[in-house]
């Protein structure tokens, strides 16, 4: 059997929680230090609005507080960021993009557009091919 759980660390990148206006959700920045791998996790809840779509946009860089951020090109992404964005009619889906560049920083941006109600959200960061293992838990 393979063991996932001490080869990889979860980090949170966006709480859950409900955006309802139009406001980009900014996630935490993600330092990839010792790790070789990242996926970005996204989970939606009830997205109310009936004409909302969900932008999704990952930005890399050195430096530690992303001041030099980037979008990733998409020969840097296992996926695309369109296959990980949504609409109003995703209501608890989940979506995922993966990070294969050689930048520390990686940030998840989702940007709603037409959205007027409540729609909840959250995304976690699974970094993954850790230089050491096992990983800690938690």
């Amino acid at each position: 059997m393979k063991d996932l759980l001490n080869n990889i660390a979860v980090l949170r990148v966006l709480s859950p929680g409900t955006v309802s206006d139009d406001t980009a959700q900014v996630g935490q920045i993600i330092d990839r230090k010792g790790y070789d791998g990242l996926t970005f996790a996204i989970a939606t809840g009830t997205l109310a609005d009936t004409n909302a779509t969900f932008a999704v946009l990952v930005e890399h860089g050195a430096a530690a507080n992303l001041s030099d951020a980037a979008a990733v090109p998409d020969s840097q992404l296992l996926g695309t960021e369109a296959l990980a964005g949504f609409a109003f009619g995703d209501d608890d889906e989940t979506r995922k993009i993966g990070y294969v560049g050689d930048k520390r920083y990686v940030r998840l941006t989702i940007t709603p557009s037409g959205n007027a109600d409540a729609a909840a959200l959250a995304a976690v960061a699974i970094l993954s091919h850790p230089h050491s293992a096992p990983t800690s838990n938690p």
